[in-house]
This record gives structure tokens, sequence and C-alpha cells, in this order.
């Protein structure tokens, strides 16, 4: 019963830990410019559209963000459930999250018959801050659920290699094609590493003379190219602009000036997205190789082919985005578990510690020591998120208006006014527009007499205030309300 009760309670401690990286204030922050707020109105337009093949925004097809809509069909189906809301756009993401860590663990319990490296490789990941982060498990990109399948994919295709099951193969195919369903041909980005595996332990040709590979591979084909043909039919010029965006333009050219140098993934590992635990990563590869294991050699060996084979495509790319980095964590997390467990097992079985301790608390100390900082360090970016930099300035409208959504100002009547790219902002007009509210934007160039607007760019107001006759009615922080009196050209 002690046994039981001891399982239960560890089981317990990491779902107390994981919850808060993965869901502590998820709706706090305002939904974040590019692909979450993109993706949310997506979301939003399905949802009152109730077109499901063609995503489209502001009422029309949307041909810039030409991702396939898994992610957008479950946004949807958390808007039904929850309301249109910051945390329906963003749940698909942290359950992305909790489900991968489950992964991990169940795949831990099953390979190596052992739960520790399943545990200490879900510490690893949940207090990755390039994983526990914006644009991937804190907000709603694709890059979460896309993680999600690729890790499933990648382990179902390990486990293959180990047992000859095809159930594993055909889960594969299919978790691949749903990679791809989320976020294209980035869902692909491991077959190189699987391929070279495949090779290494003698499994290619085997493969290839086996009906149960086609029959995967129609599957994945089927499912894939069933969706983007269909969205063709429904929308001429999709596939050309699926070719435009994602097959060949941001790998080969470099696209809204996001252009850095080949290590720009690998300094941000060490400076922040895995910086608590780079060190380890050496540590785990040499560890795993060396020590006398063949379970602990295959699955470093096959980590060290999915890191470094994604790390080199990405790297190579000439579009470079430092979340695009998003699907390495789960296996740069297995790597490093494998040294600290190494560790751990090593100070476990310590012929002095158990000798001179009653009860040999050492290992344990360890996991804490060298868990308390990388924790500490989620806790404080995720229990109360907060803006930073320019960030601070940028998203005060999107604070503002999501007071105005909670009944905090009257915006009745009232116009937004706004320069640059605006989805972040639509999405909290649309949720007030449905309330019976009427505000819109408005271009600052062309106000009428009596117009009451609002606007926080310094830009935006400068002109205002040099172009028309106003009174300010209302200031919170950078926020102003005007009441416009006529142009002062006039």
């Amino acid at each position: 019963m002690n046994a039981v009760y001891l399982k239960y309670l560890k089981y317990a401690l990491l779902a107390a830990l994981i919850y808060i990286p993965l869901f502590g204030h998820l709706g706090t922050l305002p939904i974040r410019i590019w692909d979450e707020a993109r993706l949310a109105i997506n979301a939003y337009e399905m949802l009152n559209g109730g077109d499901y093949i063609v995503t489209h925004f502001e009422g029309a097809p949307d041909m810039w963000n030409t991702k396939p809509p898994l992610l957008i069909w479950i946004q949807v189906l958390f808007m039904k459930i929850f309301g249109v809301n910051e945390v329906a756009v963003r749940l698909p993401s942290a359950l992305a999250g909790l489900f991968t860590c489950i992964v991990l663990l169940i795949f831990s319990r099953k390979y190596f018959k052992i739960n520790s490296i399943g545990f200490i490789t879900v510490f690893v990941l949940i207090t990755s801050y390039g994983y526990i982060n914006l644009h991937a498990t804190r907000t709603g990109d694709y890059d979460a659920l896309l993680t999600l399948f690729t890790t499933l994919g990648g382990l179902l295709f390990f486990s293959f290699c180990e047992t000859k099951n095809y159930k594993h193969l055909y889960l594969f195919f299919l978790f691949t094609a749903f990679g791809v369903l989320t976020k294209s041909i980035t869902g692909m980005l491991f077959i190189p590493a699987i391929f070279i595996y495949s090779i290494i332990q003698k499994q290619f040709i085997p493969l290839l003379k086996s009906k149960h590979f086609y029959f995967g591979l129609l599957s994945f084909l089927v499912l894939v190219f069933g969706y983007y043909f269909l969205r063709e039919a429904y929308n001429p010029g999709y596939i050309a602009a699926v070719q435009e965006n994602e097959l060949g333009g941001r790998f080969l050219e470099v696209l809204e000036d996001h252009q850095h140098g080949f290590l720009f993934y690998f300094d941000n590992f060490i400076d922040l997205h895995f910086s608590y635990w780079h060190l380890l990563v050496p540590c785990g590869i040499i560890t795993g190789f060396v020590i006398k294991n063949k379970k602990i050699n295959r699955i470093t060996l096959f980590s060290t082919l999915m890191i470094t084979t994604f790390f080199l495509i990405i790297s190579t790319a000439q579009t470079k985005i430092k979340w695009y980095d998003v699907p390495l964590y789960p296996f740069l997390a297995i790597i490093t578990a494998i040294f600290i467990y190494y560790i751990f097992e090593t100070l476990k079985n310590n012929k002095t510690f158990n000798q001179t301790l009653s009860v040999n608390i050492i290992p344990f100390i360890f996991l804490f020591l060298i868990g308390i900082t990388p924790y500490q360090n989620i806790l404080d970016r995720t229990y109360k998120p907060k803006e930073s930099g320019q960030e601070i300035e940028f998203y005060e409208i999107g604070y503002y208006l999501k007071d105005a959504v909670k009944g905090k100002h009257d915006l009745n009547n009232k116009f937004v006014l706004y320069d640059g790219y605006y989805a972040q902002n639509l999405f909290y007009l649309n949720i007030l527009n449905d309330k019976g509210v009427n505000v819109q934007f408005k271009d600052w160039t062309k106000l009428d007499t009596n117009d009451i607007v609002i606007a926080h760019q310094e830009e935006v107001k400068e002109y205002l205030e040099e172009h028309y006759n106003y009174e300010i009615i209302h200031t919170e922080g950078n926020v102003i309300t005007y009441k416009i009196y006529g142009s002062k050209e006039q």
C-alpha cells in the first residue's frame, strides 16, 4: 500500500510542477502580434462563417497564412466551449505541451522500464525557456502542437525499429501527417534523421520490401494531399501560394527581415532557450554512447540524429525565427536526462552514502539543487507573466482593449486608430462588436467632426494633434481618447 501511495504521490508532484508552466495565467497577456493574432482571427471567422476548409482573414480567403487548419479547428472547438477569449486560443498549445510530457513518461516506462528517466526528461522540458515560452506552449501558435506530433512520430518510428510492430509504423505515418496538417512542410523536417537511423539499424531495405510501409505512406499522402487539393478546389490559387510561402520562400529567401547567421539557433540555446541545461547536452551524448546499456545507446543515437539534422536544416534556411527550434526540445530533454539519471544512479548506489546514512537522500538533494534555479526561472516568467522592454508600450493598447471586453471602458461609437499590422487588436474589436459595442478601426488621416477616437502610438497621436482640433477626454497611460472638432486645415 505504501509503495502504491508513493507511486501516486510522485505523479501528483510531477503534475503540480507541470501545471503552472503550462497552464498558469494562460490568458493574462493580450493576444500577440503575427502568428497568434492571425490564427485567432482565422479561428474566429471560421467559428462565425462556418467554412472549415478555407481559412479567412477579414472576410477573404487567407493567402498570407497558408498553413493547413488543424490547429485552427481545435481552437474553434475551444471557442465553442469557452467562448472567444485568450484561453480558448492558447489552450491547444498548453494541452499539446501536457500531452508531450505524457508521451515522454509513457515512452520512458515502456522502453526503459524506468520511471525516473521520464520524470527527469519532463522536468528538463518544462524548465526549458525555448519550450515554455511565447510562440510555443504559452501562446496560440503552431509550434507546440507541431512538437507533440513530431515527438510522437519520432518515438513511434524508434519503437518500430525496436519491436518491428507495424502498428507503430502506421501511427508514425499518421502523426507525421498531423504534423504536416499543423505546420506544413515543417512537419517533415525530422524525416532525414529517421531515414539515416533506419539505414544504421538496417531497417531501410526491409521497409522498402514491406507492404505496410506503402500502406502507411499511402495513408499519409491521402490525408495531406487530400486537404491541399480540397482547399485548392474551394480556393483556387491556394497551392501556388503555399509553394511561394512555404516550400521555397522561407528556406531559399529571407522573408520579413528575419536574416541571421548560421549560429543563430545555437546562440539562442546557450544564451536563453536552453541556458540552464545546454552544458549537459554533450555530457548526455557521451554518457549515452559509452554507458553499458544498449537501450540507452540506441535512444541516444536516435535523439542525437534528430537534434543534429533538424538543427542543420533550420540553421541553413535563409529565414530564421527564434521559435523554429521548438520541436528540438523533447529530444534535447531526453539527452540531458540521460546524464542526470546517470549521476542520480551513481549517487544512489554509492556504498559510502548507503553505509553512512540510514536513508540515502543525496541523489534527491542533487536533483533538487540542479532543478531549483531553472524551475524558479520558469515560474517567474509564467506565474505572473508581464511585458518587458519595448513590449510594455507596444501592448498597452491590447491591455486597454482586454479591459474594455471586461466592461472597464466604454468604447461604444468610438474608433481605434492604429498604424501597422492590427490583427492582435482586431481580435478584441470582434469580441466587442459581438457584445453589441460599436467600435471600429479608422484611418487617422480621414477623421470627421465629432469622431471620438482612441490612440496610443506616438506617431498617430502626433499626426492627430498636428492636423485636427481636438479635446482630450480620457487618458490612461499612453492610451488617449480624443474628441475631434474638425481639421485645422479647413
